[in-house]
């Protein structure tokens, strides 16, 4: 299948499709006796699966690791769940860092609003 069919069938644009390409993440594309690309129909679930991944905040890399094991031998299930839980491991973290973020937000906006009443700027 050509590049638009693969984008109509995944909703990827094929700037990103080629990028995906350019960075080793689809494998090895055919080319066909015109030398076009001759996009096999098992990308559409793999190109999927990818975006579902990037969706979830997985990087390129560890995307990666997972598509060259389902295309060499399968994912084993002890490195799917070390990936998975080294990702949420890393959620959780960013989760704790997101909220001290918003405690020192919540204490600054509070700190500008006492001042704004104090110059008679803003409303009780």
């Amino acid at each position: 299948m050509r590049i638009s069919d693969l984008e109509a069938a995944t909703g990827v644009g094929r700037h990103a499709l080629r990028y995906y390409e350019r960075e080793g993440l689809l494998g090895e594309i055919p080319r066909g006796h015109n030398n076009y690309r001759d996009y096999p129909q098992s990308l559409t679930k793999q190109v999927k699966l990818l975006r579902g991944m990037q969706s979830l905040g997985f990087s390129l890399a560890e995307i990666r690791e997972v598509l060259e094991s389902l295309r060499a031998r399968g994912i084993d299930c002890a490195d799917g769940a070390r990936l998975v839980a080294d990702k949420r491991a890393r959620v959780e973290q960013q989760i704790r860092d997101l909220r001290n973020v918003s405690r020192l937000l919540r204490a600054e906006q509070l700190r500008l609003e006492d001042s704004a009443r104090q110059h008679g700027r803003l409303a009780d």
